[in-house]
């Protein structure tokens, strides 16, 4: 299963007398507006010879207090320094950093800020996205504090601290619980499930980090899986439905098997169910003189020879670590009566995944017994995945209370609605059968999944009881 790979762009922008540039990752501060040195110098001599006029009306009373403030204010309009111009599409710079504008006065006309939307008169201002702003009435979105810095981040057509906004919008991962960096071209990259959504830095994928045996989530830093004898880690969900030895199964094998006998597809032999693990179902596959065809992780297998099985007797106890201590087993001799010597199936996954696993084998059984000989892995595992999703599909509907048949079983004859093993299934249950089901539809490999949706398209279209005749006179789907 592919997953997906997400790169994340923000909305920045420059900012430069009302002007701003739209550039990735972060905002410069709008800059102060700022007149020319000349109009300053022009200033302060205009209110030079003012004072100077009143004098003369006042009868050239001496007023050696004014006559200092003029001079002061002369002498810093002459020695105050005009912030540098801006240079092409860059924000002014001193020195290689940006340049920070003191405060200075600019003459007298209609300038109304655009946050208070009072008009703005002697004093320092801002211009940016298009405005013109009191400093105080610049403010963050989110936190609604003035932003000082010299930089901040956009969000739509609004300003924000670069804190409030990596808070409010920088991605985080799912599993270290920590933003997700950027790559080395300063864009941020995730992975993500593609249907759970899990997102995810993409150095999980090569650091250790485990997944879930059963729904593929990668185990979060702050939960503990469960770790089954021959390593397989379990999520905490999967586990609360799981069916782990053999005498536990023997209820979803009945379900199975009534499942088959409303298709009109009845078992007529007992063939034993077994719960293994991932070692005895190994050898016992190894063992198997017929070819069959595999997942590269098989977790079930119909068997055709006589061998000996170990099984699992008992539910298996866990301990710290959530780690298992105890695991029974004893040894199953198996005997050929028929076609089908037993089921195996591999223990310590959820109920409906272990459940569409049992009606893929069931079907296999079924072709067997009936005479199918000599099916290509495309026809044979294709038409047992669509009896596993056609299990699946009954399995949601019953559960959510709906009587409406399946979509693959919608031509054939319904099936009797299943009980499950904790009475009312829970949400995710529900969204654990979904993932199954979504995994059989997406499989990418020629028998199980180019296979399963040329079954399911020949079975919607024709119905199974047309399908399977057609598959025993030609061996392959009707088109």
């Amino acid at each position: 299963m592919g997953w997906l790979s997400k790169i994340f762009k923000g909305s920045s922008h420059k900012i430069s007398e009302g002007q701003y540039h739209e550039k990735y990752d972060d905002e410069s501060l709008p800059q102060p507006g700022y007149e020319s040195e000349d109009m300053d110098h022009a200033i302060a001599l205009s209110l030079l010879e003012a004072e100077q006029k009143q004098a003369k009306v006042t009868d050239h009373e001496p007023n050696l207090e004014e006559d200092e403030q003029l001079a002061r204010a002369l002498q810093e309009s002459l020695n105050t320094e005009s912030p540098p111009r801006q240079i092409g599409g860059s924000p002014p710079l001193r020195n290689g950093r940006i340049y920070n504008p003191s405060s200075f006065f600019f003459p007298t006309r209609s300038r109304i800020c655009a946050g208070c939307k009072n008009e703005i008169g002697h004093g320092r201002f801002l211009s940016c996205m298009d405005a013109v702003w009191h400093p105080e009435c610049f403010r963050c979105y989110a936190c609604d504090q003035p932003i000082t810095d010299y930089e901040f981040s956009m969000y739509g057509d609004h300003p924000y601290h670069k804190s409030c906004y990596r808070e409010l919008y920088h991605p985080k991962c799912d599993v270290c619980k920590q933003f997700i960096p950027t790559n080395r071209h300063g864009l941020i990259e995730y992975r993500a499930h593609p249907f759970w959504m899990q997102k995810y830095c993409p150095s999980h994928e090569h650091d250790g980090t485990p997944r879930c045996c059963s729904c593929e989530r990668m185990e979060p830093r702050d939960a503990n899986y469960v770790t089954l004898d021959d390593g397989r880690k379990l999520c905490l969900e999967c586990l609360d439905s799981s069916v782990m030895d053999t005498h536990e199964c023997q209820p979803l094998y009945l379900d199975i098997q009534e499942f088959y006998e409303g298709l009109n597809m009845k078992v007529d032999q007992q063939i034993p169910l077994l719960l293994v693990e991932r070692q005895a179902l190994n050898e016992a596959m190894e063992g198997e003189k017929k070819g069959t065809h595999h997942l590269p992780e098989t977790r079930g297998l119909c068997l055709s020879e006589e061998q000996i099985v170990s099984t699992i007797l008992r539910r298996p106890r866990f301990g710290a670590g959530f780690r298992i201590i105890e695991m029974i087993t004893e040894p199953y001799r198996l005997t050929r009566q028929c076609e089908v010597t037993a089921i195996l199936i591999l223990y310590g996954l959820p109920r409906l995944l272990t459940g569409s696993i049992l009606a893929h084998e069931m079907m296999h059984a079924w072709l067997r017994l009936k005479g199918f000989r000599g099916l290509s892995p495309e026809i044979e595992e294709g038409i047992c995945q669509v009896l596993a999703h056609m299990w699946l599909d009954s399995e949601i509907m019953s559960g959510s209370g709906s009587s409406t048949a399946s979509s693959s079983s919608s031509s054939s004859s319904s099936s009797s609605a299943p009980s499950t093993k904790k009475g009312t299934r829970s949400q995710f249950e529900r969204k654990l059968g979904d993932f199954f089901k979504h995994q059989i539809e997406s499989d990418s490999s020629p028998a199980y999944g180019d296979g399963f949706r040329a079954g399911n398209e020949a079975v919607l279209k024709y119905g199974l009881r047309s399908t399977l005749d057609h598959i025993r006179l030609t061996g392959s789907f009707p088109y």
